[in-house]
């Protein structure tokens, strides 16, 4: 307790002195701006995108400047934030309020595909996760790219899972994100490779006991309610951002609601052989007309996924990022804002999605065009939004079980990282300059 009071208490000296020096910056003329460059100069664009966080979350207002100079910020030019900007490497251009004012009326010129969001709530994130064992232990040997983006950009996140999920917990959080996930109630389809292991072991009697406590007869049973929450959870206004098998998985469970898709060894009980037939494409955010790939030692879920046989060499690897206009598609230019519109492929459990399954009213914002096939789309649905993001780790092109983490001090200014805290800022643009 004598540790928690000290940490609230430094909390609260640093709050009070960015206040002070807020009110210095309000009362000093012309103290100008700084403006976080997002182009090639830029020599930490992960990090740029925590000090534009950092800097929101204390009340400030910043401005992104979309498809200026590859999707650059500007922020307040208080010492206190320069500093900052020093200590995390980041590059910035003090600029006098002038020359912002110019800019900004470049910008704001009709015929010039840019525009000017004002940044001015930061979103109260969470990731969902599994929970540690009882050492405080990962059970699943894998990593997420996006809690490996959040904690290397220093941007605050808390983790929760089922439990916290049927709990009603989502309403404390502007945005969520789906961890590398089973949504299907059949651990991830690892039963051929990994049944013998003791970490899979682990996992599935863990997710069992879970599921009984919450009252459910079935892991599936359990998935498939979360998976509801998350649903409403958008439908209110909530911010859903997904990867890898997180994406089809989650629309498959959907789809699957009253049908038994899981075999013996994942549920005691067979599946039901006819469950083609009896998805419901009207319950998905994303794919529609799919089939699932029902033997339990295929590590895939269904024909969403274009993994099997996909013949594209690493080497050629790559999808495009589509333009948008600024003035009148703020969301998908935001969410697509980067330095270079050609990404770097990378494959996962669920690597890329064929054209044939995405619903016709989802946005495609990167494509391989080569492969036939998809990358990045985005939906609305209710109140809120959807982003699915095929692939696991930007930075890993074929990241395997039990392979270490990324370490994004190497990859600072990854293109494809990049897409994923555009996701994470994007929610605090002010709700009346979004033209969708």
């Amino acid at each position: 307790m004598k540790n928690f009071n000290l940490r609230i208490h430094n909390q609260l000296l640093r709050y009070l002195i960015f206040l002070l020096a807020l009110f210095e910056f309000n009362t000093t003329a012309n103290a100008g701006q700084l403006l976080i460059p997002m182009d090639l100069k830029q020599v930490n664009h992960l990090k740029a995108y925590g000090i534009t966080y950092w800097v929101i979350a204390q009340n400030v207002d910043a401005y992104w400047l979309l498809n200026y100079r590859g999707g650059s910020f500007v922020i307040p030019n208080v010492d206190l934030i320069e500093k900052e900007c020093k200590t995390r490497g980041i590059t910035y251009e003090v600029i006098s309020d002038a020359e912002f004012n110019r800019i900004r009326s470049e910008i704001n010129h009709p015929e010039v595909n840019q525009d000017v969001i004002k940044l001015e709530k930061a979103p109260k994130i969470a990731v969902y996760t599994p929970e540690t064992n009882e050492k405080g232990e990962r059970i699943q040997p894998w990593d997420d790219a996006v809690t490996l983006a959040l904690t290397y950009a220093e941007i605050p996140f808390d983790k929760i899972y089922d439990k916290e999920i049927i709990g009603g917990m989502l309403a404390k959080y502007d945005w969520l994100h789906l961890h590398h996930e089973d949504f299907t109630g059949q651990y991830g389809k690892f039963y051929a490779n990994y049944s013998a292991h003791a970490w899979y072991h682990e996992n599935q009697e863990k997710q069992e006991r879970v599921a009984k406590e919450l009252g459910f007869t079935k892991v599936s049973l359990l998935k498939l309610a979360v998976a509801k929450k998350i649903k409403d959870y958008v439908m209110g206004g909530g911010f859903l951002f997904t990867m890898c098998s997180a994406t089809d998985s989650y629309d498959i469970a959907l789809a699957a609601e009253g049908v038994d898709i899981c075999e013996r060894m994942f549920d005691g009980d067979g599946m039901d052989l006819n469950s083609d037939g009896k998805l419901n494409f009207n319950n998905t955010l994303a794919f529609k007309n799919f089939t699932l790939v029902k033997d339990p030692s295929t590590y895939e879920f269904s024909s969403i996924d274009n993994n099997f046989g996909r013949l594209v060499k690493p080497e050629q690897d790559y999808f495009s990022l589509f333009d948008f206009s600024a003035k009148w598609d703020p969301v998908p230019t935001m969410l697509t804002q980067n330095h270079t519109r050609t990404i770097k492929g990378f494959m996962g459990q669920t690597t890329a999605f064929k054209k044939e399954f995405v619903k016709p009213e989802v946005l495609v914002m990167g494509d391989n065009k080569a492969a036939d096939e998809i990358r990045y789309i985005h939906g609305t649905l209710g109140y809120g939004t959807w982003t699915f993001y095929a692939g696991h780790d930007p930075e890993d092109y074929q990241h395997h079980v039990g392979d270490p983490p990324t370490d994004l001090s190497l990859h600072p200014n990854s293109p494809g990282y990049r897409l994923i805290l555009n996701n994470v800022l994007f929610p605090a643009a002010k709700k009346k300059e979004r033209k969708t």
